[in-house]
């Protein structure tokens, strides 16, 4: 569920009091992350916008917070105001979802895999290829091909997620 922003031991940034806080990613996010990230953010944006009450600068009820961290490069997390009724809803109802199944949106996350296993695979030179099929036991002519191999359990796309 959805808790308040609190302000970390050590830390020097701009402060959230009063903010809500949704999902979040790093560099280092691991592909179901950054896909969750992504469904989770796109559907509060398709709500409508709302200002912030009381903010003169117009500051939107929702907003992704960006931050360095000396460990993990950056974090970015959803910083939800809690005047944005809608958005807490939706946000709360997603968190929930999740507590029951892990993924938000499977065709998302099956497109994300596939478009970053295609882009580590354009990446291999052909000796790398070649190791990583003859590992997954699939034949090595697929290595000269410019799509990665769909084996049926997937093996070649695992792997290649992991580089």
């Amino acid at each position: 569920m959805l808790q308040a922003w609190t302000r970390p031991d050590c830390y020097i940034g701009a402060t959230w009091e009063g903010w809500l806080v949704g999902l979040g990613q790093n560099r280092d996010s691991d592909t179901l992350t950054r896909s969750n990230f992504q469904v989770f953010l796109a559907a509060l944006r398709a709500l409508e916008s709302r200002a912030v009450p009381g903010d003169e600068d117009g500051t939107d009820a929702v907003q992704v917070v960006r931050e360095n961290h000396f460990l993990c490069g950056w974090v970015e997390w959803v910083a939800i105001h809690p005047s944005h009724a809608t958005a807490v809803d939706l946000a709360e109802d997603m968190l929930a979802r999740l507590e029951r199944y892990p993924v938000l949106d499977e065709d998302h996350f099956g497109k994300l895999e596939d478009e970053e296993a295609q882009e580590a695979w354009e990446g291999l030179s052909l000796a790398d290829r070649v190791r990583l099929v003859q590992e997954a036991r699939v034949s090595v002519f697929s290595a000269r091909h410019d799509g990665y191999p769909r084996d049926d359990q997937g093996t070649v796309q695992q792997r290649l997620l992991k580089y």
